[in-house]
């Protein structure tokens, strides 16, 4: 985020996407992203390993690389986390990386390019990150609830000084 200018760092804590899943380098990820084809649109499904993770607030991306079955091509894409175009992400399993940037898978092929899986964790994690989603809906409601219930205190008093201020 902004340091400097207050406005946007307020804008890009207003445009955070939350729904994104915890994920990091070294993970396989599948990424699902609206295309347009003439006048169509429909999602394609990218599914790779995320070789990099840029996080700055709004302006945070991730590139995933894949490499093509038919003729063993690497393809890497860069998204940015708060795309509309990016319409899901999905982790499929968390590899054991000891790096934040995997750019060395690009010279690597076959077996040598393969990452070894996390084993464990990995439902604790999922079910941490749903727990801590459920409360943050849970704090907005109860806020929500909380201004309401204050405001029709306020209205109450107010009505009570007038009718107090009419005797």
């Amino acid at each position: 985020m902004s340091n400097s200018i207050p406005a946007i760092e307020a804008i890009e804590r207003a445009e955070k996407r939350n729904e994104l899943p915890m994920f990091r380098a070294g993970d396989t990820i599948r990424v699902h992203a609206l295309i347009s084809e003439g006048n169509k649109e429909r999602i394609q499904v990218f599914e790779g390993v995320c070789i990099h993770r840029k996080r700055g607030g709004g302006r945070g991306s991730f590139t995933v690389r894949k490499v093509s079955s038919s003729h063993g091509v690497g393809v890497e894409r860069v998204w940015p986390e708060n795309s509309p175009r990016v319409t899901k992400v999905e982790l499929v399993n968390r590899g054991k990386v000891r790096r934040a940037k995997l750019y060395y898978l690009r010279e690597l092929r076959g077996n040598a390019a393969r990452i070894t899986s996390k084993l464990g964790g990995y439902g604790a994690i999922l079910a941490r990150q749903a727990e801590k989603q459920a409360q943050a809906e849970q704090v907005q409601a109860e806020s929500s609830v909380e201004a309401a219930a204050e405001a029709a205190a306020a209205e109450a008093a107010a009505a009570e000084a007038a009718k107090n201020k009419a005797e």
